[in-house]
């Protein structure tokens, strides 16, 4: 977005509903969120467009919904941290949970985001355009 183009900003349930769910993962406030979060100085004073606050809600609810799923996947059957023991609490695609103290990199973020795309994209429309790059698709057997 150029300089001094705003995107529409969140409804005021949208913002009231995203900090129940930032109070829910553990923290004070959007203020006390921003390095977990990773979110932006804006954000931090509780400033969202809509499309940042409807990501930032399915990114918490994604969380939340991944951490019920998956309890028993980061603990071995002796009480042992799996895989992501050695490196704090992540959640899907490695990215770090709410309320562990880990930064999420503007790089991890991105990937993510794209994970999060390529997920809702439908089949064959991600067939076609790997075939246009010169990739072969078979489909499952």
């Amino acid at each position: 977005m150029s300089f001094g183009q705003t995107a529409p900003p969140a409804t005021a349930k949208q913002v009231q509903y995203l900090l129940s769910l930032v109070e829910k993962a553990g923290h004070l406030s959007f203020r006390d969120a921003r390095g977990p979060l990773g979110l932006t100085q804006r954000q931090a004073s509780g400033k969202f467009s809509r499309n940042e606050a409807s990501a930032l809600i399915d990114r918490l609810l994604g969380e939340s919904s991944d951490d019920a799923d998956g309890a028993d996947d980061a603990h071995g059957a002796d009480g042992a941290h799996g895989a992501h023991g050695a490196h704090g609490a992540h959640g899907a695609h490695g990215a770090p949970l709410a309320g562990t103290g880990s930064q999420i990199s503007a790089a991890d973020r991105l990937e993510r985001e794209r994970a999060d795309i390529l997920r809702g994209m439908p089949a064959g429309l991600l067939a076609t355009e790997l075939e246009r790059r010169g990739w072969q698709v078979t489909p499952p057997a």
